[in-house]
């Protein structure tokens, strides 16, 4: 189904196509979240919390100011916000953030190989969570949705280049701590 229509069926309040805009998004919204909170509770909560505020406000979408995504991302780095705001969060293993081994097809991998690469992502993940909020928020952004850097602007609000020079100080950061830590 087309997604204006599914939305335009949300506002009408057809309660099935509020749940199949949440499966079709729930997902990518809770990634984002999570690389920002760093804790899957928190992460779980911000979801709901932006489905909430989405579905309650979807008739102050506009779809021609920007993409639904955008809007939704947009929504998601916000409510990310204000939890790290109410909340110190510790870090976590970079591990528990992204794809099972099996998904990757790292199951058939040695053991030392699996032991070296969960090594090497709980370094990088402790290296992003030093990064300040918002070269954290424009790496996550970047890597973990894919998403350009105009589209990282506009969720955002910031220029396209100041995007580009978050990423670009954050990869500086990022190789610093790196290379410090071996």
């Amino acid at each position: 189904m087309d997604e204006s229509d599914l939305i335009q069926r949300c506002i009408d309040g057809d309660a099935e196509a509020c749940a199949d805009l949440y499966q079709r998004w729930c997902a990518s919204v809770y990634r984002l979240a999570y690389g920002i909170v760093r804790q899957p509770q928190d992460a779980e909560e911000v979801t709901q919390d932006v489905f909430v505020y989405a579905l309650s406000r979807l008739r102050n979408y506009d779809p021609f100011k920007s993409a639904f995504r955008t809007w939704l991302y947009t929504i998601t780095i916000s409510r990310s916000r204000n939890k790290l705001r109410r909340k110190w969060l510790p870090t976590v293993e970079l591990d528990e953030w992204s794809e099972s081994d099996a998904e990757r097809g790292e199951a058939t991998r040695p053991a030392e190989d699996l032991t070296e690469i969960h090594a090497e992502q709980a370094r990088v993940w402790e290296a992003l969570g030093k990064l300040a909020p918002k070269l954290r928020e424009a790496v996550v952004l970047r890597y973990s949705e894919n998403l350009t850097y105009s589209e990282i602007g506009e969720i955002l609000n910031c220029p396209m280049r100041t995007i580009q020079s978050r990423v670009r100080l954050a990869h500086k950061e990022l190789e610093k701590w790196l290379v410090a830590s071996g």
